[in-house]
C-alpha cells in the first residue's frame, strides 16, 4: 500500500477538502517569475472560503454549470468542482492568474474552464448556460459597482438559477447588495468561518436557489 504524503505546513495548507499552495512552494515560486496578475489577482483572498462554507450547508447537484466571475486564482471554483462535479468556468479580466488556478486545479484533480472578460463583455448569450454564478472579493474599487450589478441582473435575466457574492463588507458590496435585494429579490447574510487554517468573516449576498442536492 502506498504511504499517503504527508501535508508540509510550510508550503501548502488544506482547508474544505482541497490543497492549496502557499508563495513558497517551488512550483509557485517558478510561476511567480513569468506571471504577474494584477488587478488584485496575487493571492487567494478570504472570501472564497464563505463560499466554499455556504455551499458545503446548501450542497450543489452533481454537473451544476458554475460560472465563477473575477475568478483571479477560482479557488471557488475548484471547490465546486472537486467536491461537487460541477461543471465550471472562471473568468477574469486578468489572464495572468490562469496559470495559478491550473496550477491549483491540477493539484486538486479537476479541470476548469478560463476564459479572459471583463463583466461589461458578458452577454446574456454568455450567461444562459450556466446555473450558478460566483464572485468572492470583487467589490473593491467603486468603479465596479454598475459594472458588477449588470453581470448580475443580466445574468439573472438569463435564467441563472443562483448567484453568491462574497465580500468583507467594502462599500462597493454594500451598494450593489443593497441594488440587488431592492430590484432582483437579493438576500444578504453575515457569514464567518473557522475550518483548520481558515479564519474568515464578512458577508454574502445571495439570490436564487438551486434545485437540492441529492445526499
Amino acid at each position: 500500500m502506498a504511504k499517503k504524503k504527508s501535508l508540509d505546513k510550510s508550503i501548502e495548507r488544506r482547508a474544505y477538502g482541497l490543497t492549496i499552495l502557499k508563495a513558497a512552494h517551488p512550483r509557485m515560486r517558478l510561476l511567480k517569475k513569468h506571471h504577474e496578475p494584477s488587478i488584485h489577482g496575487n493571492k487567494f483572498w478570504s472570501s472564497s472560503y464563505l463560499i466554499m462554507d455556504f455551499l458545503g450547508y446548501q450542497g450543489l447537484p452533481i454537473g451544476t454549470r458554475v460560472l465563477e466571475a473575477g475568478c483571479g486564482w477560482g479557488l471557488a471554483g475548484i471547490y465546486c468542482a472537486k467536491q461537487f462535479g460541477a461543471r465550471v468556468t472562471g473568468i477574469d479580466a486578468d489572464e495572468e492568474v490562469f496559470p495559478y488556478l491550473s496550477l491549483h486545479a491540477e493539484v486538486n484533480g479537476v479541470e476548469i474552464q478560463t476564459r479572459k472578460a471583463r463583466f461589461e463583455e458578458l452577454t446574456s448569450a454568455d450567461l444562459a448556460g450556466y446555473d450558478a454564478m460566483l464572485a468572492a472579493d470583487v467589490c473593491f474599487w467603486d468603479e465596479m459597482v454598475d459594472p458588477l450589478y449588470g453581470l448580475i441582473d443580466q445574468a439573472v435575466k438569463a435564467g441563472v438559477q443562483q448567484v453568491v457574492l462574497a465580500d468583507p463588507g467594502r462599500p462597493p458590496f454594500v451598494q450593489v447588495s443593497e441594488r440587488c435585494c431592492e430590484k432582483l429579490g437579493a438576500q444578504t447574510k453575515d457569514w464567518s468561518v473557522e475550518e483548520g487554517p481558515v479564519n474568515a468573516s464578512g458577508s454574502l449576498m445571495i439570490i436564487g436557489t438551486l434545485p437540492r442536492a441529492r445526499r
